[in-house]
């Protein structure tokens, strides 16, 4: 399924894409270490650096899927929330894409901040754009084309162009070992009739908080006379109580379930990126993550400095910096995929980062969705439609 993704960073959500089927004609970045990592890890070929505003969707034709992650701090809960007002805010180019190249679908993923009281109406925006792509004005007076699109909506005459749907995702749901709450927006094309909907969970906190206090948990790491300090305090539940789950959902995976057979960064070891940083410490609103939890959100931090929060935190309290290889593979990425830079910028990168396991799940539920059209044709899509001439009366 040719696919343009917009906004790669580390490539994260790409992979989890390719994994998923998903065939990658461009990956367009800013970043120039990005783009380093990029091109280690995929076709150096379709990586283009550059401004998005730079790039020409005229250049690329038979696109069948659109990706991406634009920045997030416009809406992160972390930074000057500025929105539309912020001169990062990317969804215009994202919308102008879904416009240019009319594909079967896409997938655009962003920060939980985004679903903010403040933010609702453009976030509404958002939303509508995507709906109707071909629909929208050239006004930079967004609150007006909002009320515009408003009208279209409910006008029955109008059809929309596409079927969106979003929602705010944990990835620990989903075997990250890490708590990463998301918006993930998805839209279908509407002609194509073609029904989707997000997969289930395929793991749960309660599963993992049944399995540390009864025992299980510690017994699978080999550990013995363990209190379990989930929720600050010891509870006795009985084993029968894992029947009240379906066999296919598991625990929530821990950063010890992650790193367990991993060698300390001050072993012996030929791993690359695995290397001791020193001055890790505690001090408020930055605690770590437990060793025996999800790791708390791995941040890329303020001006790319990584926060406080990407720290080990072990049971007698000892915290240190998560290397970039323990990074990467908590955020399932796999061993050798190369994060290039130092550590600072290898856990921007990082912190950035779809974990490619969400990314993979959600393509593969996205491609079967799709495939199952009858405008299938020879293991790829037949050639995307043109781009209709936009209603411009209501």
């Amino acid at each position: 399924m040719r696919t343009l993704e917009l906004f790669s960073g580390a490539g994260g959500l790409a992979l989890g894409l390719k994994q998923a089927g998903f065939d990658h004609v461009q990956l367009v970045e800013f970043n120039k270490q990005a783009c380093n990592t990029l091109r280690k890890n995929f076709d150096p070929n379709t990586v283009f650096e550059g401004d998005i505003k730079d790039f020409d969707f005229a250049s690329i034709s038979n696109i069948d899927f659109v990706a991406g992650g634009p920045p997030c701090q416009p809406f992160s809960l972390a930074g000057k929330h500025k929105a539309d007002l912020d001169n990062r805010d990317m969804f215009p180019f994202a919308v102008e894409a879904i416009k240019a190249l009319r594909p079967k679908g896409f997938l655009f993923e962003n920060v939980k901040g985004l679903l903010r009281k403040s933010f609702s109406s453009y976030f509404e925006y958002i939303l509508l754009r995507l709906k109707y792509p071909t629909q929208t004005t050239n006004t930079d007076q967004w609150e007006e084309d909002l009320e515009r699109l408003r009208k279209i909506d409910v006008n029955p005459g109008i059809p929309a162009e596409y079927d969106v749907k979003f929602k705010l995702l944990n990835t620990a749901d989903f075997g990250v070992p890490q708590k990463r709450e998301r918006v993930i927006i998805v839209g279908i094309r509407s002609d194509l009739n073609c029904s989707w909907a997000f997969p289930d969970p395929t793991h749960s906190k309660n599963l993992l908080q049944i399995c540390q206090q009864n025992g299980e948990y510690w017994e699978g790491h080999g550990l013995t006379n363990v209190d379990s300090y989930f929720d600050g305090q010891k509870r006795h539940i009985q084993t029968s109580q894992l029947k009240l789950f379906p066999h296919s959902v598991k625990p929530w995976r821990t950063v010890r379930d992650c790193l367990k057979k991993q060698p300390h960064p001050n072993d012996n070891h030929n791993i690359a990126g695995h290397e001791f940083r020193d001055g890790a410490r505690i001090y408020p609103g930055h605690t770590g993550s437990y060793i025996d939890e999800p790791a708390k959100t791995l941040k890329a931090g303020v001006h790319g400095v990584p926060g406080g929060e990407n720290m080990i935190r072990y049971v007698d309290g000892k915290v240190r910096y998560f290397t970039v290889f323990e990074g990467k593979l908590l955020q399932t990425f796999p061993h050798d995929y190369e994060i290039t830079g130092a550590w600072g910028e290898g856990m921007r990168q990082i912190g950035n980062a779809v974990p490619v396991r969400l990314a993979k799940i959600l393509g593969t539920s996205i491609y079967s969705t799709i495939s199952e059209n009858k405008d299938i044709e020879g293991g790829r899509l037949k050639p995307t439609l043109q781009s209709p001439k936009a209603n411009t009366h209501l």
